[in-house]
């Protein structure tokens, strides 16, 4: 009894430690973070100051690891919810106006919304907009929200909407002057005077408010609140705080929400990697009125470093194994924001198959980031962590094996079409690993999302894809045999003959399949890396293999299920022993 109540009480060795996932989880975004800190510090003459300090250092740590429905459940239950806004981040208000939807329909009270975004003395303006009297571009116009707030509009465009769809009255909180945090506590005793006021007009109403984070530090305005609103119940809600999200990393599971206190939760809906780049792109955007867009080749460049460090790869070395002489001279073109003519053109010029011009439109349209390894160009149309994440870890892929494929006026040799397809699977899992250990919220894909397509009705289908319903069905059909045959080959006499097909398959069924193959792949490898199973070493190695020689890609592929699957399958199998 003593023997079985010992392996009950024993740890699954595919489990890392908390300390371990913590910091397995972390390497590569702090790499990243470096460089962005720097530039941020260097351009920001307040990110010292004593009223940002005052946030940082009250919130260090957690009490417990919090479900959806908890936090719910405290949204429901308090009568003013202090959402704190990372400004430069629209996913910090698309969060909010998720919230205030929320809260709105469950229809137990009513739902006041109050915003920093604009002044209380332009409330007149609001309220005519709320009214439908002006229209997007006036309201823009006469809050001055360019000329005074300067970040995004539309994701604060986006919550105003949510708000009037569910007829919530919308308060102004702030007043002048902004851009000067010595005045920050004359901005918190006005804001708490409004709410105030607006909680006297509305006396059964909830009062959400979306206010800058550094305000919601527990000295500053919720303590002006407290004072005076005695009767109220007043939750904080934190969004994205960096000493929390690093602690959070250390748990076995990816954390929604944690709770700080018993009046204080903290939501995850970015990282900090991302915050920053956001923040970094605003201070760029500022730095250079006249520019329609702001300059991401800075972003792409820095996560290309990140991964780099992470990687233990030395860009500036002049001989580093299989490692190309001078990796930095490899570094890739970054066009910003190309309009579909301008792609087309670049493309056209650079004689590329129309197959090829349509793929890339398509990426971009979908994702905001396509790499083009043939020019050694990342098109970026929009910063979306995972995606542009991903697509530098496509690149890093290629020039770790010296651009294999960049024309620069020759052409490459052929490549048989068994192992152009493995070498796609392989491109497509590094750079979906390599998009995870830069943003690890990305969601993995599974066996089981496999199985889900057989799901899909054939208008679903046919509505979402070129396929027809019976060659969706015949890929999925591929993909799942393929899982299965490449776990353990020895268990099949020869080749499953839908396998020989399906790897010879061209256009969007060989897009679909290596993307789904590799996606699939690379989340096992992610897991292996987090459990301890695979080393930084070993990832290094995957990315500098050239896959080139006959046959190779295929190996690499087999060889690498078998570590990162068959290995995992022996571990699980021994500790149930």
């Amino acid at each position: 009894m003593k023997a079985i109540s010992r392996r009950k009480a024993s740890k699954d060795p595919t489990m890392a430690s908390t300390a371990s996932l913590r910091s397995r989880r972390s390497a590569a975004q702090l790499h990243a973070l470096v460089g962005v800190e720097r530039e941020i510090k260097a351009n920001d003459p307040n990110s010292r100051r004593k009223y940002l300090q005052d946030f940082s250092q009250a919130f260090r740590s957690y009490e417990s690891v919090l479900e959806s429905s908890k936090v719910e459940r405290s949204v429901c239950e308090a009568d003013i919810v202090l959402i704190g806004d990372y400004h430069a981040l629209p996913a910090a208000q698309h969060f909010a106006g998720s919230l205030l939807a929320q809260r709105a329909k469950a229809a137990d009270r009513p739902v006041v919304l109050g915003v920093e975004t604009v002044f209380s003395r332009d409330q007149h303006i609001l309220e005519e907009w709320l009214r439908r009297e002006i229209e997007e571009d006036e309201l823009r116009e006469r809050v001055r929200f360019d000329l005074d707030w300067g970040y995004e509009w539309a994701p604060f465009y986006e919550l105003l909407e949510t708000a009037r769809e569910h007829n919530t009255p919308v308060y102004g909180l702030d007043c002048m002057p902004r851009g000067d945090l010595r005045r920050a506590p004359i901005h918190d005793r006005h804001a708490a005077e409004k709410i105030a006021e607006v909680g006297a007009q509305h006396p059964d109403a909830v009062i959400v408010v979306l206010f800058g984070e550094s305000h919601l530090a527990p000295t500053h305005l919720p303590q002006l609140l407290r004072a005076g609103l005695k009767n109220k119940r007043l939750l904080t809600v934190l969004q994205n705080v960096d000493a929390l999200y690093w602690q959070a990393a250390g748990e076995q599971d990816h954390v929604e929400a944690v709770r700080v206190a018993d009046d204080v939760i903290c939501v995850f809906n970015s990282t900090p990697l991302e915050k920053y780049e956001s923040y970094r792109l605003c201070l760029d955007r500022w730095s250079e009125k006249d520019a329609d867009s702001p300059d991401l080749a800075p972003t792409v460049y820095n996560l290309i470093d990140g991964l780099l460090r992470f990687l233990g790869i030395n860009r500036y070395a002049s001989h580093n194994g299989t490692q190309p002489k001078f990796l930095v001279d490899l570094l890739p073109e970054v066009h910003c924001h190309p309009s579909d003519e301008q792609l087309c053109r670049l493309l056209w010029r650079k004689d590329r198959a129309e197959e090829e011009k349509e793929a890339v439109l398509q990426r971009l349209e979908e994702r905001g980031s396509a790499y083009v390894a043939r020019l050694n160009t990342l098109y970026v149309r929009e910063f979306r962590m995972a995606y542009t994440a991903e697509e530098v870890a496509r690149f890093l892929h290629h020039a770790c094996r010296g651009l294999p494929l960049r024309a620069n006026g020759h052409i490459s040799d052929p490549i048989g079409a068994e192992d152009l397809f493995y070498a796609r699977a392989l491109e497509n899992a590094l750079a979906y690993l390599g998009s995870r250990v830069v943003y690890p919220p990305r969601p993995p894909l599974r066996e089981a999302d496999l199985y889900e397509l057989y799901e899909q009705t054939c208008e679903d289908v046919e509505q979402q894809s070129l396929f027809s319903f019976g060659e969706f069905m015949k890929m999925a059909d591929f993909m799942i045999l393929h899982r299965e045959f490449e776990l353990d080959p020895r268990r099949f006499p020869e080749t499953p003959k839908p396998i020989e097909e399906g790897v010879q398959s061209t256009g969007e069924k060989f897009d679909y399949a290596t993307q789904q193959l590799g996606y699939l792949l690379g989340s096992d490898l992610y897991d292996a890396y987090l459990e301890g199973r695979v080393t930084r070493g070993v990832l290094r190695r995957l990315f500098l293999t050239h896959l080139e020689p006959l046959g190779a890609a295929r190996d690499m592929y087999f060889s690498l299920v078998r570590k990162v699957r068959a290995g995992r399958k022996r571990e699980r199998g021994e500790a149930g022993k």
